[in-house]
């Protein structure tokens, strides 16, 4: 198993990077990487003089941010609401519930959302009408202020169930004669969970938080791909990933995108090894 294992790895995943090579020439798919020209760092300085370079670098930060600030504790805060639930076919019910959406492709939750926020028959449109909130539908598909909390609503509602999994295993593994020796002494079940729950689970949370943290530049493709296709939407919704997929794919600049895609692996990695280096301090550090 292990031989498999590692010709899998390498075939896959370090195979590829040869391609890097590309960020470094002025590649031609017909000439391949061994004879077409070196132009060395000359596709970076061009993405880093694009007059798009600072709109894009501020839509994938705020983000990323966002789906990190909201999206980061509600599986936690999920798995210890589930956690307190003591009806074992309620609990089921809701944990099979908040696990669906997880398994639905972005094609399918991008089309449940735009119908849902149609001006024509859209539930949302219909429900704000009817409470007289609005007087006449909002096309909020089309209106880059409503962009991004759609987008980030839609990604929490779409893993938090699925991120919770993780933190009820960690829970699961809390010692119960902790809570017993809290109760005796009085305290709540609120205090139970803020001084041996969480405490419990830190090493969990800040393990993801670290891998949270090295991803802040993956602020999302399929769903940014497929909720803002409107190109009204480009100055609020264009981030890294959708860049490099409209000029290296739709347009064939192969060398600059490559050059782009490089560019945000090293800043993950970065991110990542100053996050672990900061979480090194408290003892639960990645390595």
């Amino acid at each position: 198993m292990v031989v498999p294992a590692l010709l899998f790895i390498i075939v896959f995943s370090y195979v590829p990077m040869y391609g890097v090579l590309m960020a470094f020439q002025d590649y031609n798919m017909f000439k391949g990487f061994l004879a077409s020209p070196w132009v060395g760092f000359k596709h970076f300085e061009m993405f880093f003089h694009a007059p798009e370079f600072w709109k894009i670098i501020r839509n994938t930060v705020v983000i990323s941010l966002l789906k990190l600030l909201v999206g980061f504790p509600a599986p936690i805060i999920l798995a210890l609401m589930l956690n307190e639930i003591r009806n074992r076919v309620f609990k089921r019910t809701i944990q099979t519930i908040s696990y669906l959406p997880h398994f639905l492709s972005w094609v399918i939750v991008s089309g449940f959302v735009v119908s849902l926020l149609s001006t024509d028959n859209g539930s949302l449109n219909i429900a704000l009408m009817k409470l007289n909130l609005i007087e006449a539908p909002i096309n909020f598909l089309s209106l880059p202020e409503y962009f991004w909390t759609i987008l980030v609503t839609t990604g929490v509602w779409k893993e938090i169930g699925f991120a919770s999994i993780v933190y009820l295993a960690a829970i699961a593994g809390v010692n119960p004669q902790l809570y017993e020796a809290a109760a005796m002494d009085g305290a709540s079940r609120l205090r139970q969970i803020f001084s041996i729950t969480i405490p419990s689970i830190m090493p969990v949370i800040i393990v993801f938080m670290i891998l949270a943290i090295g991803n802040l530049l993956n602020a999302g493709f399929d769903d940014i791909l497929l909720l803002g296709a409107n190109p009204v939407l480009r100055d609020v919704g264009d981030v890294i990933d959708t860049y490099v997929y409209r000029v290296g794919i739709q347009n064939s600049r192969y060398s600059y995108a490559t050059a782009v895609g490089l560019f945000k692996a090293l800043i993950s990695v970065g991110l990542l090894a100053a996050a672990n280096y900061a979480a090194r301090k408290s003892g639960n550090s990645l390595w």
